[in-house]
């Protein structure tokens, strides 16, 4: 037999339904407007005619869009920086979260504090930008000239997604190792038979922070990535945009399309593929936060 809720009960659950209900819608108004404006007419987005849905429904901007080779070509740069930038970080990351986790590695401790250090003070931006300038021109003496590799390479490192993996691999049993290397398994056997089946969770997380990261990545990839070629989507994106808001070029406008049209446009297209790829990812996401986040 169902209990019957206390009035406390009753009144706690509809005060919790209803601030998530306003909340969630405010976070989905700007989503469903930013739909609306990149379908609706010139006149309806330039003098603030929408409210939520679109009006005068044509999808040139999209169109004009998909016919600039530059969008395919940024979005190629930015599907190349999220591919190997995740892979790179994810390797990077569960090495050094399974050195970490061992007792056995000498100067454990200290290494441990200097990566939580990173955490609490940062050199700053000069000196990341110096070291990024020192890498780039080490990859050009050895024939490396394609900057994408720079940003993939020189930002594999966050402590905090070492930190959450070496938690993860903590609270495994040391049983199961101890039986694995009885039957003979070397240490890489260990880490790719034992820990990383046994941490798929943690694992599915912290690929999902490193390839949004990537993905959405602006600021070094417009500061170290000097060919516009090699631009990826969000730096492309911030160009068009100040390109859209110069008055000498917004004054000979004649398109059918509102210049804020094609920012929304772009905007929708460069979320859809988190959009997709998230719904798989979710199943993972509380519990490998909760696995990586709590000590075992």
């Amino acid at each position: 037999m169902k209990r019957r809720l206390e009035i406390s009960e009753l009144v706690f659950k509809v005060i919790s339904y209803t601030l998530l209900t306003v909340f969630a819608i405010t976070c989905l108004y700007p989503f469903i407007y930013t739909i609306s404006a990149s379908i609706s007419g010139r006149e309806a987005v330039e003098y603030n005619r929408l409210v939520l849905l679109p009006k005068d429904i044509q999808f040139d901007a999209f169109s004009a869009m998909f016919n600039n080779n530059m969008f395919w070509n940024s979005y190629t740069n930015t599907l190349f920086l999220t591919f190997y930038g995740t892979i790179w970080e994810l390797g990077l990351s569960v090495l050094g979260a399974y050195a970490l986790s061992k007792k056995r590695l000498l100067f454990r401790k200290g290494f441990n504090f200097f990566l939580v250090f990173t955490m609490w003070f940062s050199a700053g931006m000069v000196p990341q930008y110096l070291n990024y300038i020192n890498t780039k021109k080490v990859f050009n003496a050895i024939g490396i000239m394609d900057d994408k590799w720079l940003v993939v390479i020189a930002m594999g490192m966050a402590a905090m997604n070492i930190i959450l993996l070496r938690n993860s691999f903590e609270s495994v049993p040391s049983e199961i190792e101890e039986a694995a290397i009885v039957d003979g398994a070397t240490e890489m056997q260990v880490l790719w038979r034992v820990y990383l089946p046994m941490s798929k969770s943690i694992i599915a997380t912290v690929a999902l922070f490193f390839g949004i990261s990537r993905w959405n990545g602006y600021f070094w990839a417009r500061q170290m990535i000097q060919n516009q070629n090699e631009h990826p989507l969000m730096v492309f994106i911030r160009l068009k945009l100040e390109q859209y808001t110069d008055a000498e070029f917004t004054a000979g406008w004649s398109e059918t399309y509102a210049t804020d049209s094609i920012i929304y446009a772009l905007i929708i297209c460069s979320i859809v593929p988190i959009l997709i790829i998230y719904p798989f990812i979710q199943k993972y996401f509380a519990k490998g936060v909760n696995a990586g986040g709590v000590k075992g």
